[in-house]
């Protein structure tokens, strides 16, 4: 049995991933974290994960930090990058496994998942889809086959997201430019506005979308002169989210310090 932590419980992910955990027969919720002046602090997580067997009720009230002697093996978080870099810090402190979901983190915050790592398993994820993990070896694979293709890549989310690109976009765009030898922070282009000017063959352009309730759709284009390849996934729900960072939870629990890849998770 894993034993888990939610942390962003009260979040659009964290409340499926509740959910999730506790209605998997491998998976047991030892405590749900939010931030300490969340209103729901103090409530039953009924209160936040109602989709849940009757016959696996749950004691756990949310909390905005976990009790001293708590024993668990792998926290969850899916919250804001400032949050994120505490998290794997308490759970380096702890001897707990971390999976994180946030994007967005700068690199200084990615240094600071890198020392945690260096304690106990870290796994870091753009995107917890299996479709969209193999979306990523597609466009490599795409890339890499079409030398000298234009290369677009469109994202579009939630109203409520607050990075932009969104670290699957970007991961569409690392695949891309390593398959073809180029370097990423040299050839991107975020947007167009103006006269830019002709596009060059280098570019991978990356544009970011942001609408009603759109949970993730992610388009990437290989284009020349006389025809275009195209290659999109869409995220009905969050499921295709939250039952990754479970299904990550239990793989990693128990792997020796360092840091973890969703594609090791999924053998691809």
């Amino acid at each position: 049995m894993t034993r888990i932590v939610v942390s962003g419980a009260a979040g659009r992910m964290g409340r499926r991933i509740l959910e999730l955990v506790q209605g998997d027969a491998e998976t047991t919720l030892v405590a749900a974290l939010e931030a300490e002046s969340h209103p729901l602090v103090g409530q039953p997580v009924a209160a936040l994960a109602a989709d849940v067997p009757a016959d696996k009720p749950s004691d756990v009230r949310v909390a905005s930090a976990p009790d001293a002697g708590l024993a668990a093996d792998v926290i969850i978080d899916f919250s804001v990058p400032e949050q994120s870099v505490k998290v794997a810090a308490l759970a380096a402190e702890r001897g707990w496994a971390v999976v994180v979901g946030t994007t967005g983190l700068d690199a200084a915050q990615k240094q600071r998942l890198a020392a945690a790592a260096s304690k106990v398993a870290v796994l870091t994820a753009p995107n917890f889809s299996l479709g969209m993990n193999v979306l990523f070896q597609l466009v490599a694979e795409a890339a890499r086959r079409l030398p000298g293709y234009d290369i677009e890549i469109v994202e579009s989310h939630h109203r409520f997201k607050k990075d932009a690109p969104s670290g699957s976009a970007l991961r569409l765009a690392e695949r891309a430019a390593e398959a073809t030898g180029r370097d990423l922070s040299k050839t991107a282009v975020y947007g167009r506005h103006g006269l830019p000017g002709e596009r060059t063959t280098p570019e991978i352009g990356i544009h970011a979308i942001r609408r009603g309730d759109v949970v993730g759709e992610h388009t990437v284009t290989l284009t020349t002169l006389g025809e275009t390849l195209e290659l999109t996934h869409r995220a009905h729900s969050r499921d295709a989210f939250a039952r990754g960072a479970v299904h990550a939870a239990k793989w990693l629990a128990g792997k020796p310090a360092g840091q973890y890849t969703f594609e090791q998770v999924l053998g691809i």
